[in-house]
């Protein structure tokens, strides 16, 4: 390609991409449908200003899907993962299972051999990442349970196209001639030796990313040359690419392996902010280039099959997914989401129903429909999330804002909460009637427009956002008390505040008990559990109820706040460790336990002198 040709080209897509998505984005469709229709209308069925050159385009812009895992590594640290292990592995699992039994049977009833049919619903349960991800996170839906629900899903797919890949030849119907032409291209090594470096390549990748790059990345972040820092996060993800190429395996895996390695490192942020434009621009190629791959002749050629085939798989998948968050017990809406924001083919698919036709697996023109269903799947599947907003949302009256963050000018305030709900309410009316002005910030619009007729003044935005804190005065205020609901944005906005605010205070409010450890871990001044208070004056009732007195409750319920905040701090430790958590805990309850039959011996002779109501009654 002529340079001419190229800045011709490079003018096309970016002008495609100018024109359509702030439209397309105007009119409530989303900004991948906006690229997808910009795809079509400069592609060969369109204006016919971009050809064939568009399949280079393609491979080029499938490393923004690259760089879009390694973000999400790095919003994954490892102990979240972990946690997350019976989503991925249920979900994710079941729903694959599930899919490939229905859809091989549905081939096999329609005539089709069962290795074909295997194949096929192997490969076409699989969903975009790319859209799926964008899409969720646009909509600021990603942390719902619908959202994570679907991200487990996504996870669990990005594994399992490897075991698909090396399934594939297994199954074809032509064996001899397949045996050929795989036999060109596999690799000279054993499979032991092939074995072994893909371990080492995968193992090279954690070691390198946990001991390796932090050190790299501290000697040039203390250069101060921005683009110095990023040239090397985008030298990190092109080399881990080309590694995992050269080992066969997926370059996606790879640095969302990477990104989950480097998710603990004090570098998440700055290496989020310096890849992200890099990821949105390839990704909004990546769409553009399929959109103008769609070949509407084939589908022109069999409409009737192109578009059943659509409808049925739709309907087969959303099925499965609304039934699965059925037995996982997530609300309707939030099963229809993720049902919804899943319903599409997955780029993979592209590469995959290829190398199905080339190992004589499907032919090549049942390949060639099967990669229009799923292209034109994918051009769909934004009107499927616009479904979802203007039916299913209004339905279950989920309050979604896009709306910018407010202005705030009261920002000269010595305490900041971020977060008013039930929680944050609390501190800040008890700092309120103390004479203690605060700045307040909350994400949730109604929950706003609800304190501002009761007449409080809330700022709306998201508070692990840097230049709203900035805004919010953190720099020359005292405390700040992180009052959300949200687990993983608590963590987000301790490290923010951590790193660039050092002077201030904080004080955060723990989901449960690991939470408490890993806020622990992040030196969090004030730890406050949000159901601990309440459930220990709840347990002082109960005592009294059962006849203790009610001195003896108060003093019992003390005496066990105190042992189980040290004892807390002290299960931080050993936190990872389930033998040792488990091993400490129980010793910890029998000290307890020993404790207060101690304490209930000491004042067993007189506990009335402070209880006069006790007194009076026993008077009468």
């Amino acid at each position: 390609m002529s340079n001419e040709n190229l800045f011709f080209q490079a003018f096309v897509y970016l002008a495609a991409a100018v024109i359509t998505v702030p439209i397309s984005k105007r009119l409530g469709l989303g900004s991948v449908l906006g690229y997808l229709i910009a795809g079509v209308v400069i592609g060969p069925f369109g204006l016919r200003l971009v050809g064939q050159e568009g399949q280079d385009v393609m491979r080029f812009a499938e490393f923004g899907v690259v760089m879009m895992l390694f973000l999400v590594g790095l919003q994954l640290q490892p102990d979240l993962l972990w946690r997350m292990r019976v989503p991925i592995l249920g979900l994710g699992g079941l729903q694959m299972v599930a899919n490939v039994v229905l859809l091989s049977g549905l081939g096999i009833l329609l005539g089709l051999s069962w290795q074909t049919a295997l194949a096929i619903a192997l490969i076409l349960p699989l969903s975009s990442t790319a859209i799926g991800v964008q899409t969720l996170t646009e909509r600021g839906l990603m942390r719902t349970e619908g959202g994570q629900s679907a991200f487990s899903i996504l996870l669990f797919q990005a594994v399992a196209v490897i075991p698909i890949l090396a399934l594939l030849p297994l199954l074809t119907t032509n064996p001899g001639e397949a045996v050929s032409q795989t036999a060109t291209s596999s690799n000279t090594l054993a499979g032991w030796q092939q074995t072994l470096l893909v371990m080492s390549t995968v193992g090279g990748i954690v070691v390198g990313g946990r001991f390796l790059m932090r050190p790299v990345f501290r000697f040039i972040a203390a250069t101060r040359l921005r683009e110095i820092f990023t040239a090397t996060a985008l030298l990190l993800v092109v080399g881990i690419t080309l590694a995992m190429q050269a080992v066969g395996l997926s370059p996606a895996l790879g640095t969302f392996v990477a990104g989950v390695v480097l998710a603990e490192s004090e570098y998440r942020h700055e290496l989020m902010s310096t890849v992200e434009p890099f990821q949105s621009l390839l990704l909004g190629l990546f769409f553009l280039s399929v959109g103008a791959s769609i070949n509407f002749n084939l589908i022109l050629g069999q409409p009737l099959l192109i578009f059943g085939l659509i409808v049925g798989v739709s309907i087969l998948k959303s099925g499965v997914l609304i039934a699965l968050g059925k037995l996982f017990k997530l609300d309707l809406n939030q099963s229809i989401l993720f049902a919804f924001a899943l319903v599409q083919g997955d780029e993979f698919a592209f590469v995959l129903f290829s190398f199905a036709a080339q190992s004589n697996v499907l032919s090549e023109n049942l390949a060639g429909s099967l990669i229009a269903v799923v292209a034109l799947s994918m051009l769909l599947s934004p009107l499927f999330m616009i479904a979802y907003d203007r039916l299913i949302v209004s339905r279950f009256l989920l309050q979604l804002d896009d709306r910018e963050a407010d202005d705030i000018e009261d920002n000269e305030n010595s305490v900041i909460i971020a977060g008013f709900g039930r929680f944050g309410q609390i501190v800040g009316r008890l700092l309120l009637a103390n004479g203690y002005p605060i700045t307040v910030l909350e994400y949730n619009p109604a929950q706003i427009e609800l304190l501002r007729r009761f007449g409080w003044k809330v700022f709306y935005g998201d508070a692990s956002r840097i230049d709203l804190l900035y805004a919010a005065g953190a720099a020359q205020s005292k405390l700040l008390v992180v009052a959300i609901d949200d687990r993983e944005q608590i963590l987000e906005i301790v490290d923010l505040a951590r790193k660039h605010f050092p002077h201030l205070k904080i004080l955060a409010r723990a989901i449960d008990r690991r939470h408490s450890y890993e806020l622990i871990r992040r030196g969090v001044d004030v730890i406050q559990r949000e159901t601990f208070g309440s459930a220990l004056d709840m347990g002082v009732e109960a005592l009294k109820l059962l006849g203790v007195r009610a001195y003896k409750a108060h003093r019992a319920a003390q005496t066990f706040r105190h042992h189980d905040e040290e004892a807390l701090y002290d299960m931080a430790s050993v936190e990872g460790d389930d033998t040792a958590l488990m091993a400490r805990s129980r010793q910890l309850a029998q000290d307890l336990e020993r404790i207060l039959q101690s304490d209930e011996q000491e004042i067993a002779h007189d506990d009335r002198a402070w209880d006069v109501l006790a007194q009076q009654r026993d008077a009468i």
